[in-house]
């Protein structure tokens, strides 16, 4: 069995094709927290609670929080699809209770997406930075037009690919890796034009 992006509970596979999470959500959080200064206070809006990569990405912003003490992340909440619904939903209520956060880190694009929506209803008077997730195509396009700041493009196409030759592989009898994990790309305005053109 060929495992892409999660693990099932208690079914691990023959092999687990993912990108790095904690890596990746280290990186983007620590360039969003640079990016407002190393200090303010920030909202997380999680993927489905306990799945793989919401896990994975939770540990790597908390690795890089952990360098920035004057970063308090003052609300969280968890989405159920991940969906751009409700990262607008979401930050729109927490941002009701917390008006003075300057960081939001969406665990996903959609999530980003729809947390920049709400901080453009919301219209504060200070700058808040949006930090996102997968480098979705849409996203992509988002990030160029400066609707939100930063996030990790994965290796999709590729994990597709690596998905099809493991089974391959598997039912010839071959030995695979249990973990193959991938790298995701920092993503900003500045270097998004190659992943819009050619997505990896």
């Amino acid at each position: 069995m060929v495992n892409v992006d999660r693990n099932a509970d208690g079914a691990p596979g023959d092999t687990f094709i993912a990108t790095d999470s904690v890596t990746s959500a280290r990186q983007v959080c620590d360039h969003i927290a640079k990016q407002a200064g190393g200090k303010g206070e920030m909202l997380i809006i999680h993927g489905q609670r306990g799945t793989t990569p919401e896990v994975d990405r939770s540990k790597g912003c908390a690795e890089a929080l952990a360098n920035y003490p004057d970063i308090k992340v003052v609300g969280e909440l968890w989405s159920e699809a991940w969906s751009q619904d409700e990262g607008f939903k979401l930050t729109s209520d927490l941002l009701q209770a917390h008006p003075n956060v300057s960081i939001i880190w969406g665990q996903a694009d959609g999530l980003a997406l729809g947390a920049a929506q709400a901080v453009k209803v919301a219209n504060p008077d200070h700058r808040i930075f949006v930090a996102g997730f997968d480098g979705d195509t849409a996203a992509l396009e988002a990030l160029r037009d400066g609707v939100f700041d930063v996030t990790a493009t994965q290796q999709t196409q590729k994990m597709g690919r690596m998905a099809v030759d493991s089974a391959i592989a598997l039912v010839a009898g071959e030995t695979v890796p249990a973990e193959q994990l991938q790298d995701a790309t920092l993503t900003t305005k500045d270097n998004v034009g190659p992943f819009i053109e050619n997505h990896p």
